[in-house]
Order: C-alpha cells, then sequence, then structure tokens
C-alpha cells in the first residue's frame, strides 16, 4: 500500500498519537495549583517528557534500520497508552506524574520519528518532502487540538477525563499501525548491513546533516517552551489586565492559534523548496528570536495583543518546521536514515527539556515580579535560538549546503 492512502493511514495514527499530548500543558494551572508545585518543579513535570523521548528514541528509531518501523510503533503506542491512562488513574503528585511523563516520552519516541521513517522509507525527492510535511502537519494539528479537548473534558469531567482521552486515542494509533504499517515496502533495498545500534559516528562526519540537526535542536527548545507555558501565560495576563466575556478559554485560544500555525508550517515548507531552505530557515528562526524577546513583557499587556504576540511568535517557529526535518532527512545516507533521524531527535528533543524547565526557573528567580519572570524567562530563548542559527549556518556553508 504505498502512495497516498499509505500516508494517509500513516498521518491518522500520528494524529490519535497526539491528541492527547498536550493535556498537562493546557491543564498546568490547575495542577500546579492542585500539587502545590513551583514553577521548576512544574517545568521538570513537562520537560521530562522529553528526557524519556531522548532515553529512547536513539534506540527506537535506530531500530527501524533493522526491524519492520510497524513493531517499533506498536510498543511506542503502548507505553504512550499506559503514559496517559497512569497519569489519568495513579499519579497524585510530583514523582509519580514525572514516572508517567517519562514513560508518554518513550512512547512519543516509538511513534513519531518511526513513523515518519515509514514514510520516508517510500518516497523520494519533492514527494518526500511534502509528505514530511503533511505528517508533520497532522501531528500539529492534533496537537494544538489537544489544548482545546483537554479543557473542554476537564470542565465536563475534570482532569482524568483528558487523560483518559489520550490514553484510548494512543491504544487506535497502535491499532492502526499495525493494520497498516506492514503493507509498505521501501524504494530502496539496503545495500549493506547496519552498523552498531547505537553507531552515530557516520552521521557526526555528514555536516549537512548536523546543520539541520543543529537547527531543529534549538528549533524544539524554543517551540516546546512556548507549548508547556502558553496557557499558564495567557492565563496569567487575563488574571492581571481581564478578558472580554467573548474572549476563548486560554486552553482554546492555544488550539486556535497551533491551527493557524499548521498551515505556516506547510506554507513555509512550499517555500522553502522554491527560495531555498536556508534561507527561509534563517529568516523564520531572526524573526522567532525577536519575538521571543517581546512576547513575556506583554503580561502587563491587554490579553488580545499579548495573544496576537503569542500568535505571531509561534508562528515565527512553526516556519521552518518541516524544512528543519526534511533536510536532515534529505541529507542522510539512505542506510542510515534511521540513525540520523535518531539523533535528529535525540539532539531536538533534549531542547525540548531545556526549554519548559528554563522557563520554570527564570519564573521561580523572578518571584512575585511576574513581568521580570516572562519576560527573562521567553527572553532567554532569543539568545538560544540565534546560537542555534549560527551553528547551522556555519556547519552548512562548511559542507557546502
Amino acid at each position: 500500500m504505498n502512495g497516498p492512502r499509505f500516508i494517509a493511514w500513516v498521518v491518522t495514527a500520528q494524529v490519535l498519537a497526539q491528541l492527547g499530548a498536550q493535556a498537562l500543558p493546557a491543564l498546568l494551572p490547575g495542577v500546579i495549583s492542585a500539587w502545590s508545585l513551583s514553577k521548576t518543579e512544574a517545568g521538570w513535570l513537562v520537560g521530562v517528557f522529553f528526557v524519556g523521548y531522548v532515553a529512547a528514541v536513539p534506540v527506537l528509531v535506530s531500530l527501524t534500520d533493522r526491524l519492520p518501523a510497524r513493531n517499533v510503533y506498536i510498543f511506542g503506542a503502548a507505553c504512550a497508552a499506559i503514559g496517559q491512562l497512569g497519569f489519568a488513574f495513579i499519579a497524585d503528585g510530583f514523582w509519580s506524574g514525572m514516572a508517567f511523563r517519562v514513560l508518554s516520552g518513550v512512547g512519543w519516541a516509538g511513534n513519531y520519528m518511526p513513523g515518519l521513517k515509514a514514510i520516508a522509507d517510500t518516497l523520494e525527492g519533492d514527494a518526500q518532502s511534502r509528505a514530511i510535511s503533511w505528517h508533520a502537519a497532522g501531528s500539529g494539528i492534533a496537537g494544538a487540538s489537544s489544548f482545546a479537548i483537554a479543557g473542554a473534558l476537564d470542565a465536563q469531567a475534570g482532569p482524568q477525563a483528558a487523560f483518559l482521552f489520550g490514553g484510548i486515542a494512543a491504544i487506535g494509533s497502535g491499532i492502526v499501525a499495525f493494520c497498516v504499517m506492514a503493507c509498505a515496502s521501501p524504494i530502496h533495498a539496503r545495500t549493506k548491513m547496519p552498523r552498531g545500534l547505537l553507531d552515530f559516528r557516520p552521521v557526526f562526519r555528514n555536516r549537512r546533516a548536523m546543520a539541520w540537526i543543529a537547527g531543529y535542536t534549538v528549533h524544539t527548545w524554543e517551540l516546546a517552551a512556548l507549548r508547556a507555558w502558553g496557557v499558564t501565560f495567557l492565563t496569567a495576563t487575563a488574571a492581571r489586565g481581564g478578558a472580554p466575556a467573548w474572549l476563548p478559554a486560554p486552553t482554546v485560544l492555544m488550539t486556535m492559534i497551533g491551527l493557524i500555525c499548521i498551515g505556516v508550517s506547510v506554507t513555509g515548507n512550499e517555500i522553502a523548496q522554491r527560495l531555498g531552505r536556508a534561507r527561509v530557515v534563517t529568516l523564520a528562526m531572526s524573526s522567532a528570536a525577536l519575538f521571543s524577546l517581546i512576547t513575556g513583557w506583554a503580561i502587563g499587556l491587554p490579553i488580545l495583543l499579548a495573544t496576537a504576540l503569542v500568535l505571531i511568535w509561534n508562528a515565527c517557529t512553526y516556519i521552518d518546521s518541516s524544512a528543519l526535518t526534511a533536510g536532515t532527512v534529505q541529507a542522510a545516507d539512505k542506510d542510515l536514515r534511521g540513525a540520523t533521524m535518531g539523533l535528529h531527535s535525540m539532539c531536538g528533543y533534549t531542547g525540548g527539556f531545556l526549554g519548559p524547565l528554563g522557563v520554570g526557573i527564570f519564573l521561580d528567580l523572578a518571584g512575585d515580579n511576574a513581568a521580570l519572570g516572562w519576560g527573562l524567562g521567553f527572553g532567554h530563548l532569543a539568545l538560544v535560538t540565534l546560537l542555534g542559527l549560527t551553528v547551522l549556518r556555519r556547519l552548512g556553508q562548511f559542507a557546502g549546503h
């Protein structure tokens, strides 16, 4: 089942896997209150998901060079389901919550990149790049929707219902993968035996791939911070200055922002194919750095203006999302694509862990000075983004990209 039908089914599996992904960030203000968490602890609770991901992804994605991607994907779906259901029925504080968040991260390590590789192995060229973009878009739509879904379920039946829904959706993802992933065949048969399972040395020598990996690392660092704290930031802004009665809840606002930005991501990939990926990525990362500096200080501004800044900043981070991943995939050695994508994810999601934690640390350091805390918490991401952009450009130039 190669072609559009197979791509559609894999994207469907990714959508199901992501429908509960942002339940914790969506409900974070309530969790902080119910569990008496500091902002740093809240940052750990959100970010530790990425620790589980980073620990598991080099093994699970590299295994797709040796085993059918379906087997890895089903394992990931099972871990994700247990993580969500455990958070729904067992977790009652910081440490138990951490354990199930780690397990959820392991689950996502077995879902996202193995699903992406299952698509990439069946396509080439522009068709491959577009399929990667739609795969990212499907995941993004589900992730964005999960804010509103979690908020609605919480309002109707409490936070447990939001995590229960995420667990059931993860089970559905595994069922879809079981049914369709064994039906596709790769375009290229392997020409040589894979290297050691965790041997990333040939990937590190691929400077062109490493350039895109550097960009993806800081991209995920910034995006994870914004996703983790976006609802909390908008909630705090509304509490300080009030909000119009007609304005949707912060969870719905984050979903609306995310859905708008999916179109930005797909459009950004198409523009990158026409104008050059490096040029578009440079513009996107520079703009994102600027708006990360501005947005945190909007805590004292009207909620509509603060929401607009969050939207623009989010859009700037999404412009290069698909382009960065497509750059890594196309720069990878075909016989080492699984290992390359594993390193891509491992580095990127290390940034995903540091981003939410960094914001939480700055919020705690600022104490009662919310404007300073949010200004530094979001603003320090500008330095991270610009550093990553510098590394990307230097490696890309050295590799003749």
